[in-house]
């Protein structure tokens, strides 16, 4: 008896993708807020209505959301904003506040945060369309270290804020150690700088007033590689689709778009005047070296996490230290956009 043809093993595994995780994609809601929607009944995948995110889907399925289209997901695209102080992060307040996505450019597609900043602080705060790359970057494995110019009330010394660098613990819940800088004291303030890797809630603020300081400024300045640079409160600027590929690993074939219109975006760099006919004038001494030329690419080696980018980005891109009695204590100024820390404003 010929013995019968071996037939391949089954396989569980349905096709395609859980529902959540393409509505996360393609801009809808976070993972989380998909699988909500879901529970609600406002997703129907091909006319019919789904109450359990347990469903792989296909780029066959019609999908659709509150009635509306669901089409296929964009090249994951990030944006820098500067956060003014008195906005919301999240989609929506119960309270009725302005969110930070009130007034973004109207031309900017569906966006969501990565991570959050308080009602009372500002500075950069990263957006994306893209629900996998917004985890990805919030991830606590990534690892990436958030710098802060913080300005508290009162006059601390270095010893002081040594509890920080340790670590402390604040009503059971233990808090990671900090690096903190002061840079110099400011009539009745002090502005420091403050450098941590995870995100609770109200982290420096909670940690400042365990040390007895109240916190009445805070700006974060970077996120990993990202910084804040020359951006105003309010302004949004596209990161470049080289950026991504270099710095996350993502592929060509998941670039970001070019963005849509003019308003999304703000030029990183101004054009370089036209030369003149005339040649110029030699110079009386030799100039400093452009270090900025040429674009620092890194990338990451087998074993290394995001957090060894961060800080290899850090280091590659820390410009040389310049002697100046104007220069806070401990390293070089931050520049964060808009009013300088050190300007009077009131807290």
């Amino acid at each position: 008896m010929a013995p019968k043809d071996k037939q391949p093993p089954a396989t569980d595994t349905p096709e395609g993708e859980r529902i959540a995780k393409v509505l996360s994609r393609a801009g809808i809601a976070s993972r989380r807020e998909a699988e909500r929607l879901i529970e609600l009944g406002e997703v129907k995948v091909n006319g019919r209505v789904i109450t359990s995110p347990a469903l792989n889907v296909t780029a066959k399925d019609k999908i659709t959301v509150r009635g509306e289209p669901v089409g296929q997901p964009e090249p994951p695209r990030l944006w820098l904003y500067y956060k003014p102080e008195g906005l919301v992060t999240s989609a929506a307040d119960e309270k009725g506040r302005d969110t930070v996505f009130d007034h973004l450019p109207e031309d900017m597609p569906r966006v969501m945060s990565v991570g959050r900043l308080d009602l009372n602080s500002e500075g950069l705060l990263l957006l994306t369309n893209d629900g996998e790359l917004k985890r990805r970057l919030e991830l606590p494995s990534t690892g990436w270290l958030r710098k802060y110019r913080v300005r508290v009330k009162g006059n601390p010394t270095d010893p002081d804020l040594e509890p920080l660098r340790k670590g402390v613990t604040i009503d059971g819940e233990k808090f990671q150690p900090m690096d903190v800088r002061l840079d110099r004291h400011q009539g009745a303030n002090a502005w420091l700088t403050v450098g941590l890797r995870e995100g609770k809630n109200r982290e420096i603020r909670r940690a400042m007033s365990h040390i007895g300081l109240t916190v009445n400024r805070l700006i974060r300045i970077s996120y990993g590689p990202f910084r804040l640079n020359e951006l105003k409160p309010g302004e949004v600027e596209e990161v470049k689709p080289r950026i991504l590929r270099d710095q996350l690993g993502l592929g060509e074939d998941s670039a970001p778009a070019k963005p849509a219109g003019k308003a999304a975006t703000r030029p990183a760099v101004k054009p370089a005047p036209k030369a003149s006919a005339r040649p110029a004038a030699k110079p009386t001494r030799s100039p400093a070296p452009d270090t900025a030329a040429k674009p620092t690419k890194l990338r990451l080696k087998p074993g290394e996490g995001l957090h060894q980018l961060s800080d290899a980005w850090a280091e590659a891109t820390r410009p040389p230290a310049r002697k100046s009695t104007d220069r806070p204590a401990g390293g070089r100024p931050v520049r964060t956009g808009g009013p300088r820390p050190g300007g009077p404003r009131k807290a």
